[in-house]
């Protein structure tokens, strides 16, 4: 835990007693606290309770609450950093409201384990009265405030995280498909409305509908064998309805074979749904900025202009002068050809990779801001509200909780 600087621990430690009222620990690779007094430290199984705690966090990318004693709550948090795990984070423990009216079952156990029936006594009369739900919220609360102070990059928790909720969603999905008794069409009737959410730059709806889609594929036939042809030909579907919509979109042609080849190397459902979710945020990227209405050569030559310079300074005068038109010029054919100002396009560019990285990393708000080319903070969460409907620290929670927006 060396790693750890003592000031970092500190400040973490200062941010979540100040809010929550309970001290938070260090704990190592093994499930043991560090620098700290560790009353539960005695107790039978508590190391390996913390221990697969531990795990179970790094795998579900998020806090993982666990009983260390019945009757009292408490939480780990994976400490990772560019898919290296550093030990973990203990959030405390607290006496979980449901079992309040047990407490001397939770006494008589700390003392047959090794407490003194006083001892025993003093520390469950300093525990705190939590039910599990403010458990889980002060379990996001320390990770996000651990990863914003020491800018740490759980890469791995992030994917991890997307891979859960993915699959939380598939399996609600096929629970709602067989209750309502959708057939195997019912994916391939899902199509356009798939299409129609990428068009319209809606992630969240998209990958909810694609959830659906896989579920429906499920359903229909779970041998693997059946699974990855019928999302090879789903990609493929998605490809040819955009190009149908605009010539101009041909370049898919390619990503769908990238993508392809990885859908045959996919080992599992599990893996095939991943790479699915992966095609589709590409899929949008390739879609969405450049539009399926779109028809003018100058107007896609600006389009792939701001594509590629959306993080730096950028302005209708620059972006006239890549293409060699007029800013006045480019300005009409823009509002003609997409419906949008190009401005507002370059808001919705930057606003979009904004997203993506409150998904994806730990970065605070002020670095995502100038990393996506906003020079000041709260003219992008000004316009991150307008355009997402909620702030960027509540569209982290959010995802980070498993309820997309």
């Amino acid at each position: 835990m060396a790693i750890l600087s003592k000031r970092m621990m500190s400040s973490v430690g200062k941010l979540y007693s100040e809010k929550y009222g309970v001290t938070p620990c260090f704990m190592d690779l093994s499930g043991k606290a560090v620098n700290t007094v560790d009353l539960l430290a005695n107790l039978s199984g508590i190391r390996r309770k913390r221990d697969y705690g531990l795990q179970e966090s790094i795998t579900l990318g998020k806090p993982y609450v666990f009983t260390p004693v019945s009757g009292i709550g408490s939480f780990v948090v994976a400490l990772e950093n560019r898919r290296m795990i550093h030990g973990g984070l203990i959030g405390g423990e607290v006496l979980l409201s449901g079992a309040s009216g047990k407490k001397k079952e939770t006494l008589d156990y700390l003392v047959s384990y090794g407490m003194t029936y006083d001892d025993a006594e003093k520390f469950l009369v300093r525990l705190p009265v939590w039910p599990e739900r403010h458990l889980r919220e002060a379990g996001q609360f320390l990770q996000d405030t651990f990863y914003s102070v020491s800018g740490w990059k759980p890469e791995l928790m992030n994917e991890n995280r997307l891979k859960a909720l993915q699959q939380e969603q598939i399996a609600q999905a096929i629970d709602d498909q067989k209750k309502q008794g959708k057939n195997a069409l019912y994916a391939f009737e899902k199509e356009r409305v798939l299409l129609t959410n990428i068009r319209a730059g809606d992630r969240n709806g998209a990958r909810r509908v694609l959830n659906e889609m896989l579920a429906a594929i499920y359903l229909s036939s779970p041998r693997y064998a059946v699974l990855r042809a019928r999302a090879i030909e789903l990609m493929s579907c998605l490809t040819r309805a955009a190009i149908e919509d605009n010539p101009l979109m041909e370049p898919l042609i390619e990503r769908n074979h990238a993508w392809t080849e990885r859908l045959v190397r996919a080992g599992s459902f599990e893996d095939l749904s991943h790479v699915l979710m992966e095609a589709l945020d590409d899929f949008i990227d390739g879609i969405y900025l450049h539009g399926v209405n779109r028809s003018n050569t100058k107007v896609r030559m600006a389009l792939d202009y701001i594509s590629g310079n959306y993080m730096k300074k950028i302005s209708l005068r620059t972006i006239a002068g890549s293409v060699d038109l007029s800013a006045c010029r480019l300005a009409h054919l823009v509002k003609e050809y997409t419906g949008k100002t190009v401005l507002q396009i370059i808001q919705q560019v930057r606003i979009r990779h904004a997203q993506q990285l409150l998904e994806r990393t730990s970065r605070n708000c002020t670095d995502i801001a100038y990393e996506v080319g906003f020079q000041d903070q709260s003219y992008f969460i000004k316009h991150f509200k307008r355009l997402a409907g909620i702030t960027p620290a509540r569209y982290r929670r959010s995802m980070a909780s498993g309820s997309p927006v």
